[in-house]
């Protein structure tokens, strides 16, 4: 799989991705989602190459962090865009990256366990938004699995707690300078 995340499609990923790069929806959130995927993937079969690639690419289209129902749709056709270019998926497996891709926020629990597998991982890295995993909105037994949960959650808490006061300071930051910059100061 390493060869399928080469340095074009990481340097892809960064010109294309519109949201901020360290935020919610963005590479570290990535990172959680692939290891998140090929822990379950050992366990259940699901492809590990599939997996990679929709932890990198299932959030590349959003405009937004917060409702942005039609991401999923953008993703699905920019993977199949992509195929080829920065990476080689043969037909089925390209099928089980766009429908991963398309259908991830919909709450969905039945597929083709990569599919699942997909979905699962996104879905234990809630704990970023302060959000614990509901083992019935997982597809598959290995997420369920509460050391796994438990695991994933904190894991996620805790980037989201270190990232806290830089993202403070940051909002800060912008507040002064917009402060400054329109003549607000009394």
């Amino acid at each position: 799989m390493n060869d399928q995340i080469s340095k074009r499609i990481t340097s892809f990923l960064k010109n294309h991705f519109q949201l901020e790069w360290n935020g919610i929806h963005g590479a570290s959130h990535w990172a959680r989602v692939r290891q998140n995927g090929l822990i379950i993937a050992r366990q259940n079969g699901a492809d590990p190459v599939v997996v990679s690639l929709f932890a990198l690419l299932h959030d590349i289209e959003r405009r937004s962090d917060g409702s942005d129902p039609e991401h999923g749709a953008r993703a699905a056709r920019l993977v199949q865009e992509l195929n080829g270019e920065y990476f080689n998926l043969h037909a089925r497996q390209m099928d089980l990256l766009r429908q991963a891709c398309e259908l991830h926020s919909d709450g969905e629990t039945y597929a083709d366990i990569t599919i699942q597998t997909c979905w699962d991982a996104d879905r234990l890295d809630l704990g970023r938004v302060g959000v614990k995993p509901d083992p019935m909105l997982l597809c598959t037994a290995a997420a369920r699995n509460q050391d796994l949960i438990d695991w994933c959650y904190l894991r996620a808490k805790r980037w989201a707690s270190d990232l806290a006061p830089i993202k403070r300071t940051h909002h800060l930051l912008r507040c002064y300078s917009l402060i400054f910059n329109r003549g607000l100061i009394i």
